[in-house]
């Protein structure tokens, strides 16, 4: 339809930050999955949202917004937090909050997938900096 002249406004602009947001959560979560940390400090989950950041976001972020965003990693919460907020105060191990991280990550990360497909697909993904 529009080829390599999408509009950078509207919809099609919004959906496409929508979706580098999704991959963004994807990745996290699966990097906390994974078992991924900082061995000095376990309980930190910046390396996960680093290497979140790193695959899904930093290309588009021009070098004050990457800055910022290394700063905010200074206020991410503790992986225990981040798991105890997850579970919604129902008393689960760190496994077992894990394991339905896991389970919801297969349908979402196939939900991702097809997203990117998409825009793909009709050459709708823009590559330029904020």
């Amino acid at each position: 339809m529009y080829g390599s002249e999408w509009p950078k406004v509207g919809a099609t602009l919004a959906l496409l930050w929508l979706k580098r947001g999704l991959r963004f959560i994807q990745v996290f979560l699966q990097s906390i999955c994974d078992g991924e940390r900082d061995e000095n400090h376990p309980n930190l989950i910046r390396v996960n949202a680093n290497k979140a950041y790193e695959m899904a976001l930093k290309k588009y972020h021009g070098w004050l917004v990457q800055k910022i965003f290394k700063a905010a990693l200074y206020a991410a919460p503790y992986k225990s937090d981040f798991l105890k907020a997850l579970s919604k105060g129902q008393n689960v191990t760190e496994e077992e909050c894990l394991e339905k991280i896991r389970l919801f990550l297969v349908n979402y990360t196939a939900t991702i997938d097809a997203i990117y497909d998409l825009y793909t697909k009709m050459n709708a993904e823009l590559d330029y900096t904020v």
